[in-house]
């Protein structure tokens, strides 16, 4: 008889292996192949962390500026693509968009072969900042942009193609920073989506597909816009903490806080958090940045929650003037590196992730005649 895994929502269960991440574990509590987040986040450009996850080692300067210039190449969008965006309401969740858009894009560049995973992941990850900025431009600006911009990262593509113009230099380094943050966390909800859905063999585009479903829900992805709709409505630390309380009082979940691994800090609030401090510093910001410290305050004081990587995103994002509603494809943007290479993993060892359920329904019975029901 199998074994029952007690753990509400699978949680402390081991259910597979990975070389990838660690979570919680060593270093200051977050590796990627054995290299610590905050000497990533320091050292290196998001390219060169999507390159590590994605091939197993940090690029040379060679092997680097060869990537960048493969990711340049591939921004471009299918015409059929576009013509699937524009016919995508303004009113439509973004995620929605991008989850349409990564289809959309497996229809017409299939995935015939497991040996084009890496070609195929390197123009998803070129893409999608495409994908979700020409929607959002269209849908609320009425204009069709260029998504091929020759901006030499991701991020900078990502906020040129937004606004209309090159990034500062500030801005795009928060991006590289975010980006490499968000990058890859061990068998969160949506990365154990993905890999079940390559354990059948099906194609990448399918199991990003079913990652970005996953990402969606509030409970996963979208706490860094949930705090963003909290924090905006408050005037002054004071009113925040007015606020932080009564919601504490009434019992009410508060998001950006606590964490399902994380037991006593979120190594990746720290550096986000200077980020944060940094930008409020740069646009002359005087509310949202003290009102964020606040309720971080509140919280630890109150409940001995501390922020997780959510939180002061939100604020760090604000300031950039990235609108609320693009915050979790952001997320993708990052995640995708994570999510493809948890594919390639599974794909490499594979057995379909097929486990048992203990079942509480009825015991057996008869079917009555339907005049006897």
């Amino acid at each position: 008889m199998a074994k029952v895994l007690s753990g509400a929502g699978l949680r402390g269960q081991v259910a597979g292996k990975t070389a990838l991440s660690t979570v919680g574990k060593s270093g200051s509590g977050l590796t990627y192949r054995g290299y610590d987040v905050k000497d990533l986040a320091e050292k290196c450009q998001f390219e060169e962390v999507a390159y590590l996850i994605l091939k197993g080692d940090l690029p040379t300067q060679a092997q680097l500026d060869a990537y960048k210039t493969k990711l340049k190449g591939l921004r471009g969008l299918p015409n059929a693509l576009k013509e699937v965006l524009e016919r995508i309401p303004k009113d439509a969740h973004p995620m929605d968009v991008l989850r349409t858009g990564c289809s959309m894009l497996g229809n017409l560049e299939q995935e015939l072969s497991f040996e084009q995973q890496q070609d195929i992941t390197d123009r998803m990850l070129a893409c999608f900042p495409s994908i979700i900025c020409y929607w959002y431009r269209f849908s609320h600006d009425g204009l069709r942009i260029d998504v091929e911009t020759d901006d030499d990262s991701i991020g900078a593509h990502f906020l040129h193609m937004l606004h209309g113009e090159k990034p500062s230099e500030l801005f795009e380094q928060v991006m590289h920073i975010s980006l490499i943050l968000y990058a890859e966390h061990e068998f969160n909800a949506s990365t154990f989506t993905a890999r079940v859905c390559a354990s059948t063999l099906s194609d990448m585009h399918s199991c990003i597909t079913g990652a970005i479903g996953s990402l969606r829900g509030p409970l996963h992805g979208g706490a860094n816009e949930a705090a963003m709709e909290m924090i905006e409505g408050f005037t002054s630390p004071e009113h925040a903490e007015q606020e932080m309380m009564g919601k504490l009082a009434r019992k009410e979940k508060i998001m950006g806080f606590g964490h399902a691994i994380y037991s006593e800090s979120d190594p990746r609030n720290e550096i986000i958090k200077a980020w944060s401090e940094k930008l409020s510093k740069a646009v002359g910001d005087t509310v949202l940045y003290p009102v964020s410290v606040r309720c971080e305050e509140v919280m630890w004081r109150e409940k001995k929650l501390f922020c997780n990587a959510d939180f002061f995103h939100a604020s760090a994002y604000n300031f950039m003037k990235i609108p609320t509603p693009l915050f979790t494809p952001i997320f993708v943007m990052s995640r995708l590196t994570g999510w493809a290479a948890h594919v390639m993993e599974q794909r490499a060892d594979n057995r379909i992730i097929r486990p048992s359920a203990e079942y509480v329904g009825e015991d057996i019975r008869d079917v009555p005649a339907i005049n006897e029901r």
